[in-house]
């Protein structure tokens, strides 16, 4: 049986801010739903240009797709899993992830400070890996990726024998 010191106890039972995985389109019904049950949370958000057909409006979306974080001890994070709309936790080593308040700081100084933020997940790629494009007009063409910059990546195109830029914003590639 391990014992556990009175300063161990007393930071596990300190809130954290803790990353929440919600349902797909969900993050902002979730962080009002938490709200309501006096817990912290933080649903980090962005206004907008979105255009119909008929008109344009300003609107706001959440910085990050089906995530959010709440500041919850032991005791508020059971609330927080049984709460509409939350899927689960994300959990790294096994323990819900957690974030420093510092970098909670960062988003909110971010958001507030600037008008174009915006999320974009990369698959995990690097300088050196094999790339394989999967849609477009070069689908399954074959590059080394040379360089990353942005959304953008420099792949050398052995086929072609030349380099070319792949916005990942509209391309689809694997590492293979």
């Amino acid at each position: 049986m391990t014992n556990f010191t009175q300063t161990q106890i007393s930071d596990i039972n300190k809130p954290k801010w803790i990353v929440v995985y919600t349902k797909s389109r969900w993050e902002k019904k979730v962080d009002k739903l938490l709200k309501t049950q006096n817990i912290n949370s933080f649903c980090p958000t962005i206004k907008t240009k979105h255009r119909w057909v008929d008109r344009t409006k300003i609107v706001e979306l959440p910085l990050f797709s089906s995530y959010l974080f709440v500041r919850a001890d032991l005791k508020e994070q059971l609330k927080v899993r049984q709460t509409m709309g939350v899927v689960n936790f994300v959990h790294h080593c096994g323990k819900p992830a957690s974030v420093n308040n510092s970098e909670i700081e960062r988003i909110k100084k971010l958001i507030e400070s600037y008008d174009d933020v915006e999320a974009v997940s990369l698959p995990r790629i690097k300088v050196g890996d094999t790339m394989k494009i999967e849609d477009g007009v070069l689908l399954d063409w074959q590059g080394e990726v040379l360089k990353i910059k942005g959304k953008s990546v420099v792949m050398f195109m052995k086929q072609l024998n030349c380099a070319l830029v792949v916005n990942t914003e509209t391309t689809t590639m694997s590492l293979v």
